[in-house]
This record gives C-alpha cells, sequence and structure tokens, in this order.
C-alpha cells in the first residue's frame, strides 16, 4: 500500500469517526427540536480542504521541533486545526505511538504531551481538539516536538493545517 493510499485510508477513518462522534453526542443528549439547531449552530465538523507545510525526515536521537504557521488571508473568520502527522516508511515498518512522542508548546512555554491517533502506519494528533477561528489577517503558530524513542523508527514528519467551512 503506498503511502498516500495509507494517508487517505487513516484521513477518512478520522473523519468517520470525528463525524460519528459530532453526530451521535448531541443526538443522545437532546430532543429532535434542539438537535437541528445545536447541529446548525455548530462549525463544521469535517474539514474541507488542508493546508500541507513542508516535511522533514523522523529524526532518531534527541528532539525535533516542528513549527506549524498559518495565516488567514480571507476577508472573514475562518476555523482551522494545526495537525501533526508521522508516517511510516513506504516498506515498513509501520509506526505505532509507542515508537515516538508528540509534545506541544503552550503559551507559557510548557511542553505538554499530544495523544496520537494510528491508523495503517500514519501517527496523528487530533484535530477536533485543536480547532480554533481566526479573524481576518491572524496568524496560527504552533510548536512541536517529536522525540523518537524507538531507535529503529523511521518516517516523515508532515505537519498541515485543516480548514473547515466552504
Amino acid at each position: 500500500m503506498s503511502k498516500n493510499s495509507r494517508l487517505k485510508v487513516a484521513f477518512l477513518a478520522a473523519v468517520v469517526a470525528v463525524a460519528g462522534l459530532a453526530t451521535a453526542g448531541p443526538a443522545l443528549a437532546a430532543p429532535p427540536a434542539a438537535t437541528a439547531a445545536a447541529s446548525q449552530a455548530q462549525e463544521p465538523a469535517i474539514p474541507t480542504d488542508f493546508v500541507t507545510l513542508p516535511t522533514s525526515p523522523l529524526r532518531p536521537g534527541g528532539n525535533q521541533e516542528v513549527t506549524l504557521t498559518y495565516r488567514n488571508t480571507t476577508p472573514t473568520p475562518t476555523t482551522v486545526a494545526p495537525q501533526l502527522l508521522v508516517t511510516s516508511p513506504d516498506s515498513g515498518p509501520f509506526l505505532s505511538p509507542s515508537d515516538v512522542r508528540v509534545e506541544r508548546r503552550t503559551g507559557h512555554g510548557c511542553w505538554v504531551t499530544v495523544p496520537l491517533g494510528s491508523q495503517t502506519g500514519t501517527l496523528f494528533t487530533d484535530l477536533v481538539g485543536a480547532q480554533r477561528t481566526l479573524g481576518p489577517g491572524e496568524t496560527l503558530k504552533e510548536r512541536y516536538r517529536v522525540t523518537v524513542l524507538n531507535p529503529k523508527a523511521g518516517g516523515t514528519v508532515e505537519p498541515r493545517v485543516a480548514l473547515y467551512g466552504a
């Protein structure tokens, strides 16, 4: 299976999971009329596009810092979510979440561990919890630190930004 196919499968699995949670959660807690009103007020749960940023090889030994930067150049507020993918080599072995640690730098300068999902050899950070709205001209800047825990692990670090809406 090619790396692009694995990425597509991982993305589709994540979208199905997010869509299922987004639609099932409010439906279970609210009466039908309230559910319809709530779903109209919520931002779309499925990204409409991705902006891919420069990739880098996964480097064993030490920490590797990755900065995601995205500027909203539209005249309207835009909902975005930063995401970090760590993809396995085409010929394997596939990565597992125990092979790497991903951390995000907070506004206070602390590093906090980011849980990783895994699908067909691709590790990924959550989109739902990372969503935020950027006003016109605002810039998103997220710093991540990737540490390889398994010296035999190899792959590629692929930062991107999910875009929501029309």
